[in-house]
């Protein structure tokens, strides 16, 4: 796993993805927390490939920028790319923006690599 690796991920924006359906506001579009979900999505996407059965990646920081708001019907995209790797810790830098081009948001998000089942069991405590 290499930084410069890139994926993406799409949303059509629909009643269920507003601020007013996740509790985080009262106008109906795109709700931080979706987009927060929609930005993390797309980083395990990009590392995926690279890890076998027994791993997985975790979400440990994120810095996340809301640029500019998406109604219901909006399409939006989050490309995410792998900017830092330092022993299990990734860095990834990512950009939402909607089918006019306008950047929707921006951030940074890091996640560590974990053994699945030594993960799963400490969580279980």
């Amino acid at each position: 796993m290499e930084p410069g690796v890139r994926a993406e991920t799409s949303l059509l924006v629909e009643e269920e993805d507003t601020a007013v359906s996740a509790g985080s506001g009262d106008v109906p579009v795109l709700a931080t927390p979706r987009l927060l979900a929609l930005a993390e999505e797309a980083t395990v996407k990009t590392v995926r490939p690279f890890l076998g059965e027994d791993k997985t990646s975790v979400g440990t920081r994120v810095e996340l920028e809301h640029r500019a708001a998406s109604p219901v019907g909006a399409h939006v995209t989050v490309e995410a790319e792998l900017r830092e790797v330092d022993g299990p810790r990734l860095v990834f830098g990512f950009t939402a923006t909607d089918e006019r081009g306008t950047v929707v948001g921006t951030g940074v998000i890091e996640r560590v690599v974990v053994d699945r089942e030594r993960f799963l069991a400490r969580a279980a405590r």
